[in-house]
């Protein structure tokens, strides 16, 4: 039999904890916070932690939280959807030119990013005038978003169109990395932007204000949910699974882009997509585990069915990793999302100087200013050490490296 590699947090009153976090740090906070989603009653046998497990906003990062009979919107939280896409091409790192500026810089244009705020201006982050292409892709959504409209008029007026095809801010990136093989691949990270985030807002709201009316107390207002088989409940899941097709083709859409923007910078005709991998790490799913149909929130962890392809980045200085799952049953085929944080956004800004930061993202064409330290690899587990913990869970595939880093 198979070696397992989690430990197991008993949890008084509640369902145990299997963490796969051996060898990597995991805060007392982020303990709590599981153990508070662990004594919710319709949790399903047990929560899954991964190794790169870390305080969250409703629930923790890096969590797997099975459910029967109801779900818990802040657990799936604002950024629904948000997940990764690769995309190998033919090129190889010889192809590639001598200085990567220029590719940034066509990378950076191709695909808005970023946020700016003013009253009146547009922000940078969304398009101005769409293109035909994104108005053409937007039409294959619009009309369950109109439904979804028509019983919350309140989703109406948000960034849909102007935000499809844009990579947002914060973790979110962009990148050019090459494998072990050199073989060049585009890699990229975001969600269902300013839409996903205004519909995860809405409904965890919905679901507070449906606890109070039903006088029922909870170990953290952020665990409220909606029972199965109530008009919310419903509404939730179609406007969760509509935000999750946003976001897989806000990805594709995004891909397209930075492959034509690459077209332009190198003259060698190559081929795109060779192997592609698009796969949510923000989501919820119907799903059948240990012969029950259940619900699967996965906040921060990626689907590692047997044989099935996920990816999970390092930092913008670190390696990533294109895996295969092993369908561990015990994590209900799940892995981590990625390193994880090891300090908060502003403990890495007070904590890391720029010269570390340019130091460590060495030999990565990439923003080197101190509005980034935020995300810079200090702020993050050490990868190796995150896939050492989920040995059972995956096996690697291919190993990247990135050369160009574009941050939202």
């Amino acid at each position: 039999m198979t070696e397992t590699h989690y430990d197991v947090q008993a949890v008084e009153g509640g369902q145990p904890v299997k963490m796969w976090t051996r060898g990597v740090p995991v805060d007392d906070k982020a303990r709590a916070q599981l153990a508070s989603a662990a004594k919710m009653p319709f949790i399903f046998r047990h929560v899954a932690a991964m190794p790169d497990v870390h305080v969250g906003i409703g629930a923790t990062v890096g969590s797997v939280i099975p459910t029967k009979g109801a779900v818990i919107p802040a657990a799936v939280g604002v950024d629904i959807g948000c997940g990764m896409m690769a995309a190998r091409t033919s090129l190889m790192a010889h192809d590639l030119p001598d200085t990567l500026e220029g590719i940034r810089a066509a990378i950076e244009q191709a695909v808005p990013h970023g946020r700016s705020v003013g009253r009146g201006k547009r922000d940078h982050g969304s398009w101005g005038a769409p293109p035909p292409a994104i108005v053409e892709a937007w039409a294959t959504l619009a009309v369950r978003f109109e439904r979804i409209c028509a019983k919350y008029p309140r989703l109406k007026n948000t960034n849909t169109l102007t935000h499809l095809g844009t990579l947002g801010t914060g973790n979110h990136f962009i990148e050019l990395c090459l494998d072990t093989e050199a073989r060049v691949w585009v890699m990229l990270h975001s969600g269902s932007r300013g839409v996903g985030n205004a519909i995860g807002s809405f409904f965890i709201e919905l679901a507070r204000q449906d606890m109070r009316k039903w006088h029922i107390n909870l170990p953290d207002k952020d665990l409220a949910y909606f029972p199965e088989g109530t008009d919310h409940f419903d509404d939730y899941v179609e406007a969760v699974g509509w935000a999750q097709d946003f976001a897989a083709l806000n990805r594709r859409l995004m891909m397209a882009n930075v492959i034509t923007a690459l077209r332009g910078q190198i003259a060698k005709p190559f081929e795109a997509e060779l192997e592609a991998v698009n796969c949510h790490h923000n989501y919820v799913s119907r799903e059948n585990h240990f012969g029950e149909n259940v619900l699967v929130t996965r906040k921060g962890a990626v689907r590692a069915a047997k044989g099935v392809l996920g990816i999970i980045p390092g930092s913008m200085g670190a390696k990533s990793f294109i895996v295969r799952g092993l369908g561990n049953p015990d994590s209900f085929e799940s892995c981590s999302h990625g390193a994880g944080r090891v300090m908060s956004r502003t403990e890495a800004k007070k904590a890391v100087s720029l010269a570390e930061h340019v130091a460590d993202t060495q030999g990565v064409e990439c923003r080197k200013d101190a509005s980034v330290l935020d995300e810079t690899p200090r702020a993050y587990k050490p990868i190796e050490a995150v896939m050492a913990a989920q040995a059972d869970l995956v096996e690697i595939v291919h190993t990247l490296k990135q050369v160009v880093c574009v941050k939202g």
